[in-house]
Formats: structure tokens, C-alpha cells, sequence
């Protein structure tokens, strides 16, 4: 079992469950709360441990959009962990698509390239030993349900996903799902490249699925923000038609991840290929674009190139 981990973006939904999770299991130790609002995470702290019991909580302030943000984050851990749950991210408003000063996209860099930098950080540094989680989403691997296919590049060459993390492989103007959905695709793969280069860790990609209760719309456009709201607001509707399950479920998935050995590193775990919610598989089963080899290393390298 885990006994001390870090989750990012502990302050608000799915990762604020996880470190109620966490902090329910007699074992664990501590758990770091990476925030970048420190005032919002002490409350957030406080009313955790009311509702555990339990003095275990630590704030760390981290902005995964800030990449000396999270080096200095990294750089002040007092002790190892031995979990990690890179759960930071979203839709981050009708920006998202606008390079940030490391070249990238903005969706891209708040979701996925700060939490290199934590990740690859903390391994240089031997500050994580066990176990890794990157939140993935089941768009990566394509859902008809909400228009979009599975990811698609041309040569899968490290120029070709470099223009998907700086914005020009899109033409015209960018959707922001479809942004997201290549993020996270990217993500997933990255993944399976760090778990080949690091045997002795579990470095996976978990999807929390479909989950009611989150925060990830709320910089979405305005229209796509009251649809979605909306939708949240019709719970036996949704779990009728299988759209959505709890946020206990979702963040469920994380921790059951880390903390159950049965889940292999290399893997992208999500829902089943035509759901949204229910049991987790390996995507790999339907996608099999996830576990090429080639297309994990080039997409890892293409990242790098935006790694100051």
C-alpha cells in the first residue's frame, strides 16, 4: 500500500476525493496536496482533516502551467513519496489554444508538460519510488458518442507530435475537445515510454471516466459549459443513458490504481470501449496506436523539445 503521496490539483473535485481516499486507509502516512492556490488548499486542508480525523495533510504549492513552479515544488519535498497522482489539468478557457512561453499550448501545458517536469523531477531526484498515475481520458482513445474518432497523425514522427503540442498540426481554427483529446492521447503514450525506461516503478495512465462533481468544464466556453452543467443536474438521466458515475468512483480509480499492484505499469486503463463509466481495461485492447513503441518514444521526445 501507498503510504505517502502527492496528488496535484487536491484542492477541488476528483483529486480533493483522492486525498479523502487516501487519508481513509489506516496505512497512509501523508498526503501532499499540490495546489496553486494555497488559500483555497488551507481550507481545503482544514475541512479534510474534520472529515477524516486524520493530521496528515501537507500543502505544496504548485502551478503545473508555471514549469519553475513545479521545479521548486519538487525541490522542496522534505521526504520521498512513494505515490504520485497527476491529476491537474482540463479545460483551461477560451484560450487554451495560445502558446506559452515554453512553446506549447496552454491545454497542453497545464494537463500534461508541468506534470513532466513534476514527474521527471522527482525521479532525477529519487523522490518517488513506487508509483505513478497520469489522468488520462477516455477521448484519447475516441468517443463516437461525442463526435470524436480516434487520434489520427500522418507519420507519428517526433516533428509531427511537436506540432501537436505547439498547435499547428490543426488547421484552421481549434476545437477545444479535440485539443484536449491529443493531449491527452499524447499523455498516454508518453507514459508508456517513461514505464519502459523506469522497470523497477508502476508508471500508468488512469482515466477517472465520465465523473459528475469535477471542475474540468469550468473554464470550457460558456456554451459548452452550461450543456455540461446541465447535463450534471439530471443524475438519474445520466446514470439511465451510463454518462457519468460519482466523483468517489473516479477518484476510486486512481487510488485503486496506485495502491493495487494487479495494475501494470505501461498501461492506459479506462473505461470499457463503448462506455464512459464501469470497469477499468487496458485501451490498448481496442487502440492498439497505444502500444507502439515507436509512437510512445517519439511523442516523449517531441515533449522534451519543449523541456527548458
Amino acid at each position: 500500500m501507498i503510504k505517502t503521496v502527492m496528488i496535484t490539483g487536491a484542492n477541488s473535485g476528483l483529486g480533493r476525493e483522492a486525498a479523502r481516499q487516501f487519508a481513509m486507509i489506516e496505512s497512509t502516512e501523508a498526503v501532499y496536496m499540490a495546489c496553486r492556490n494555497r488559500d483555497k488548499a488551507e481550507h481545503v486542508r482544514k475541512s479534510l482533516e474534520e472529515a477524516t480525523g486524520r493530521l496528515i495533510f501537507e500543502l505544496v504549492e504548485l502551478d503545473t502551467s508555471d514549469m519553475n513552479s513545479v521545479r521548486a515544488a519538487v525541490a522542496s519535498l522534505d521526504r520521498p513519496l512513494e505515490g504520485l497522482i497527476m491529476n491537474a489539468g482540463g479545460i483551461v478557457g477560451k484560450n487554451f489554444a495560445e502558446k506559452t512561453a515554453d512553446g506549447v499550448m496552454r491545454i497542453l501545458a497545464v494537463n500534461l508538460l508541468g506534470h513532466i517536469v513534476l514527474l521527471e523531477g522527482l525521479l532525477r531526484l529519487q523522490k518517488i519510488t513506487k508509483a505513478a498515475v497520469f489522468s488520462g481520458s477516455e477521448t484519447a482513445r475516441g468517443v463516437p458518442k461525442l463526435g470524436l474518432r480516434k487520434p489520427r497523425l500522418n507519420s507519428y514522427s517526433v516533428d509531427e507530435f511537436e506540432s501537436v503540442c505547439d498547435g499547428t498540426f490543426f488547421k484552421g481554427k481549434i476545437n477545444f475537445m479535440v485539443a484536449y483529446q491529443y493531449v491527452k492521447f499524447l499523455g498516454a503514450l508518453y507514459m508508456g515510454s517513461m514505464a519502459r525506461r523506469y522497470p523497477d516503478l508502476r508508471l500508468m495512465t488512469v482515466s477517472p471516466g465520465s465523473t459528475s462533481g469535477t471542475e474540468i468544464y469550468n473554464n470550457a466556453p460558456l456554451s459548452t459549459k452550461m450543456v455540461m452543467k446541465a447535463i450534471s443536474f439530471l443524475p438519474l438521466k445520466s446514470i439511465r443513458e451510463g454518462n457519468f458515475h460519482s466523483v468517489e468512483d473516479g477518484a476510486k480509480r486512481y487510488v485503486d490504481a496506485l495502491n493495487d499492484e494487479a495494475y501494470k505499469t505501461g498501461v492506459f486503463y479506462a473505461s470499457e470501449q463503448t462506455s464512459l463509466r464501469g470497469p477499468m481495461v487496458d485501451q490498448g485492447d481496442f487502440f492498439s496506436d497505444l502500444r507502439n513503441e515507436l509512437y510512445q518514444d517519439n511523442a516523449r521526445e517531441a515533449l522534451h523539445r519543449f523541456v527548458s
